[in-house]
Protein backbone atom coordinates (compact mmCIF):
# COMPACT_ATOMS: atom_id res chain seq x y z
CA UNK A 1 0.00 0.00 0.00
CA UNK A 2 1.24 3.44 -1.31
CA UNK A 3 0.67 6.03 1.91
CA UNK A 4 -2.61 8.00 2.10
CA UNK A 5 -2.06 11.67 0.74
CA UNK A 6 -4.54 13.90 2.83
CA UNK A 7 -3.83 17.24 2.01
CA UNK A 8 -6.41 20.59 1.96
CA UNK A 9 -7.37 20.97 -2.02
CA UNK A 10 -9.18 24.15 -3.32
CA UNK A 11 -8.95 23.48 -6.74
CA UNK A 12 -9.28 20.22 -9.28
CA UNK A 13 -5.55 21.21 -9.98
CA UNK A 14 -4.37 20.70 -6.51
CA UNK A 15 -5.98 17.26 -6.33
CA UNK A 16 -4.58 16.05 -9.69
CA UNK A 17 -1.04 17.27 -8.85
CA UNK A 18 -1.77 15.00 -5.25
CA UNK A 19 -3.02 12.09 -7.16
CA UNK A 20 -0.23 12.59 -10.19
CA UNK A 21 2.65 12.30 -6.82
CA UNK A 22 1.00 9.47 -5.49
CA UNK A 23 1.07 7.56 -9.17
CA UNK A 24 4.34 8.66 -9.80
CA UNK A 25 6.01 7.25 -6.49
CA UNK A 26 4.08 4.05 -6.84
CA UNK A 27 6.47 1.38 -7.58
CA UNK A 28 5.34 -0.31 -10.03
CA UNK A 29 4.84 2.15 -12.03
CA UNK A 30 1.40 2.93 -13.35
CA UNK A 31 0.84 2.85 -16.68
CA UNK A 32 0.21 6.08 -18.49
CA UNK A 33 -3.59 5.05 -19.36
CA UNK A 34 -4.51 4.19 -16.06
CA UNK A 35 -3.00 7.64 -14.51
CA UNK A 36 -4.75 9.55 -17.01
CA UNK A 37 -8.36 7.50 -16.17
CA UNK A 38 -7.25 8.61 -12.52
CA UNK A 39 -6.50 11.99 -12.90
CA UNK A 40 -9.51 12.60 -14.98
CA UNK A 41 -11.85 11.04 -12.14
CA UNK A 42 -10.05 13.13 -9.76
CA UNK A 43 -10.51 16.38 -11.79
CA UNK A 44 -13.89 15.88 -12.01
CA UNK A 45 -15.46 14.58 -8.41
CA UNK A 46 -13.69 18.09 -7.22
CA UNK A 47 -15.06 20.39 -9.99
CA UNK A 48 -18.73 19.00 -9.29
CA UNK A 49 -18.30 19.40 -5.51
CA UNK A 50 -16.70 23.10 -6.05
CA UNK A 51 -19.99 23.26 -8.90
CA UNK A 52 -22.18 21.83 -7.07
CA UNK A 53 -21.34 20.49 -3.53
CA UNK A 54 -21.00 24.00 -1.84
CA UNK A 55 -17.21 23.37 -2.24
CA UNK A 56 -14.94 21.08 -1.73
CA UNK A 57 -14.56 19.86 2.45
CA UNK A 58 -12.21 17.21 2.41
CA UNK A 59 -9.64 14.98 -0.03
CA UNK A 60 -7.95 12.01 0.43
CA UNK A 61 -6.10 9.64 -2.13
CA UNK A 62 -3.98 6.27 -1.58
CA UNK A 63 -3.06 3.12 -3.73
CA UNK A 64 -4.21 -0.31 -2.45
CA UNK A 65 -4.24 -4.02 -3.67
CA UNK A 66 -3.99 -2.68 -7.59
CA UNK A 67 -6.34 0.17 -6.89
CA UNK A 68 -6.76 4.17 -6.64
CA UNK A 69 -9.08 5.00 -3.90
CA UNK A 70 -10.37 8.68 -3.99
CA UNK A 71 -12.39 10.69 -1.50
CA UNK A 72 -13.67 13.92 -2.39
CA UNK A 73 -15.72 15.51 0.62
CA UNK A 74 -18.51 18.68 -0.24
CA UNK A 75 -21.28 20.27 1.38
CA UNK A 76 -24.04 19.43 -0.14
CA UNK A 77 -26.49 16.18 0.81
CA UNK A 78 -27.88 16.24 -2.78
CA UNK A 79 -26.23 13.02 -4.98
CA UNK A 80 -24.74 13.39 -8.14
CA UNK A 81 -27.61 14.30 -11.10
CA UNK A 82 -26.83 12.84 -14.70
CA UNK A 83 -27.89 14.33 -18.03
CA UNK A 84 -30.56 12.22 -18.61
CA UNK A 85 -34.13 12.98 -19.30
CA UNK A 86 -32.66 17.10 -19.53
CA UNK A 87 -33.21 19.41 -22.26
CA UNK A 88 -30.92 18.24 -24.81
CA UNK A 89 -28.68 21.56 -24.78
CA UNK A 90 -29.02 21.69 -20.83
CA UNK A 91 -26.00 22.13 -19.33
CA UNK A 92 -24.07 19.40 -16.61
CA UNK A 93 -24.53 15.61 -16.22
CA UNK A 94 -22.20 13.78 -18.09
CA UNK A 95 -19.50 13.69 -15.66
CA UNK A 96 -20.94 11.83 -13.43
CA UNK A 97 -21.53 8.85 -16.32
CA UNK A 98 -17.89 8.89 -17.26
CA UNK A 99 -16.74 8.75 -13.63
CA UNK A 100 -19.04 5.70 -12.89
CA UNK A 101 -17.48 4.45 -16.61
CA UNK A 102 -13.85 4.68 -15.35
CA UNK A 103 -14.44 3.11 -11.71
CA UNK A 104 -15.25 -0.12 -10.12
CA UNK A 105 -17.00 0.59 -6.75
CA UNK A 106 -18.49 4.25 -6.54
CA UNK A 107 -19.38 4.83 -2.46
CA UNK A 108 -21.61 8.06 -1.54
CA UNK A 109 -21.82 8.67 2.21
CA UNK A 110 -23.47 11.31 4.06
CA UNK A 111 -21.40 13.47 6.40
CA UNK A 112 -22.66 15.92 9.14
CA UNK A 113 -22.18 18.54 6.88
CA UNK A 114 -23.09 17.17 3.09
CA UNK A 115 -21.88 13.40 1.70
CA UNK A 116 -18.18 11.91 0.97
CA UNK A 117 -17.99 9.96 -2.64
CA UNK A 118 -15.61 7.52 -2.82
CA UNK A 119 -14.48 5.89 -6.07
CA UNK A 120 -12.08 3.12 -6.70
CA UNK A 121 -9.71 3.19 -10.13
CA UNK A 122 -8.60 0.03 -11.21
CA UNK A 123 -4.90 0.69 -12.71
CA UNK A 124 -2.47 -0.82 -14.50
CA UNK A 125 1.33 -1.37 -14.37
CA UNK A 126 3.90 -1.45 -16.94
CA UNK A 127 5.22 -4.71 -17.86
CA UNK A 128 2.38 -6.22 -16.57
CA UNK A 129 0.46 -8.44 -18.63
CA UNK A 130 -2.80 -7.13 -19.94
Amino acid sequence: MTDTQQTPVNKAADARDRVHELLHAHRPQVDELSAIDALLVTSELVTNAQRHGGGVAGFSARIAGGLLEVTVADRSPRHPATAIGREKYGVGGYGWPMIQKLTSCVVIVPTGEGKAITVTVPLRFEGAPD
